[in-house]
């Protein structure tokens, strides 16, 4: 049964694999990664840490972002250190990795102007 993600309707359309990562966020919505799995103690999606910028209209990992604001008991001295291995346990810039396909919805048409269009996820 496919799953229903929801994300900010101004989020660009998942890239193919391989291309380069756009911040459209399907990924982190559908599923969690491993380095999430480990952090957050859970197996499924969505990624508590992943942050819709709007100014950017696209999605970051936080814990690669802004580690200290999803882990609270990291101490500050550690988070930059951390956050360059977040990068590199995600594989930031070697583009994307999903298997994740997604049908876009038609949003609620009695729902307020601005609210995220859910999303149809099913892996293949």
């Amino acid at each position: 049964m496919p799953r229903i993600v929801t994300l900010p309707s101004e989020a660009p359309d998942k890239p193919a694999v391989g291309a380069p990562c756009n911040g459209c966020g399907l990924c982190c919505a559908a599923e969690l990664c491993p380095l999430g799995r480990v952090m957050f103690g859970k197996s499924r999606g969505p990624c508590p840490a992943l942050v819709w910028r709007a100014d950017d209209r696209r999605h970051v990992c936080g814990l690669a972002t802004a580690p200290k604001a999803h882990l609270t008991r990291l101490p500050g001295f550690i988070a930059p250190l951390f956050a360059r291995l977040a990068r590199r346990w995600i594989s930031a810039g070697s583009g994307c990795d999903s298997a994740v396909t997604a049908e876009i919805l038609p949003a609620n048409p009695a729902a307020p102007a601005g609210n995220a269009a859910p999303r149809d996820t099913s892996t293949h």
